[in-house]
């Protein structure tokens, strides 16, 4: 009974941060980065820097595209204390905050997660299905992966294009819970690129979700 109610209480104080600072910004008890953007001649893409912790990467590893090196570089020397990989954990956690949050039509959480542009748009289908007396019964699988494909730095406002591939199971349903659509046992395959900003000097230290794109 102790460790259930430790547990839930742990999800709950995730839940209320929402994503405070899981997007990039230290508290000062991290381990060292992961990752830095060190250029290597010749080299298609970055490698860690020597002083890693080598239990916290993989052989082959890559957290980053070539293409966005020069951002990431251009961002870290904006703002020393981004991480690149403390960055992309963070990005997945807000794939998955942000698609449970739109599935349930939550637009009060979204409004934490996302730009005006995204949240209006995800209104949009949001009443429009509701409207249709449809919801949403969708469960993210898995990531199978997620990169950072291109990174960009416009007076002192970083972009991160993050690409995420995914494993869905889509369901809609009417209002009597009736299958309208979809199959919970057949995962739908999803390759997206989700763009995240934010204001480097400001004082939100949040990153929010202001494009989303199909990836090709």
């Amino acid at each position: 009974m102790t460790v259930e109610i430790v547990l839930l209480a742990m999800v709950a104080v995730f839940v209320g941060l929402r994503l405070y600072a899981v997007l990039g910004r230290r508290t000062g008890h991290e381990q060292q980065p992961v990752t830095r953007p060190d250029a290597v001649p010749g080299q298609e893409t970055p490698t860690p820097v020597t002083d890693v912790p080598m239990d916290r990467v993989e052989p082959g590893n890559v957290v980053y595209e070539a293409a966005a090196a020069n951002g990431i570089r251009s961002v870290i020397a904006a703002d020393p204390s981004f991480d690149v990989a403390r960055f992309l954990e963070g990005a997945q956690a807000a794939y998955r905050m942000i698609l449970e949050a739109y599935w349930k039509g939550d637009q009060e959480e979204l409004a934490y997660l996302v730009g005006d542009e995204v949240r209006a748009s995800f209104a949009e289908a949001i009443a429009a299905r509701e409207a249709a007396g449809h919801k949403l019964d969708n469960r993210l699988i898995m990531i199978e992966r997620a990169v950072i494909e291109d990174a960009r730095l416009d007076g002192g406002v970083a972009s991160i294009d993050v690409r995420f591939d995914a494993d869905i199971a889509a369901v809609t349903r009417d209002q009597d819970g009736e299958l309208v659509a979809g199959s919970m046992t057949d995962a739908v395959e999803t390759h997206d690129i989700w763009t995240f900003q934010r204001t480097l000097a400001g004082d939100d230290p949040n990153w929010v979700l202001v494009d989303t794109d199909e990836a090709a």
